[in-house]
């Protein structure tokens, strides 16, 4: 019997962490989200936020 309980209490606990994990992924989710929104409501229209320029120049390669 003892070994079902421990069963039991670890299975809880691992319940308990899971939701906890998908809880935390969700409101990173929604913070994106939000973040998102925001930047698309004071963009410019027509601005393009990817370009081709990289942001800092390449070295030359070397022989």
């Amino acid at each position: 019997m003892y070994e079902l309980d421990l069963h039991r209490m670890r299975s809880a606990d691992l319940r308990r962490a899971a939701d906890q994990e998908r809880l935390a992924r969700e409101a990173v989710r929604t913070g994106r989200a939000a973040r998102r929104e925001e930047a698309a409501r004071h963009a410019a229209p027509g601005a393009e936020s990817h370009t081709g320029r990289s942001r800092r120049p390449r070295l030359p390669r070397t022989a």
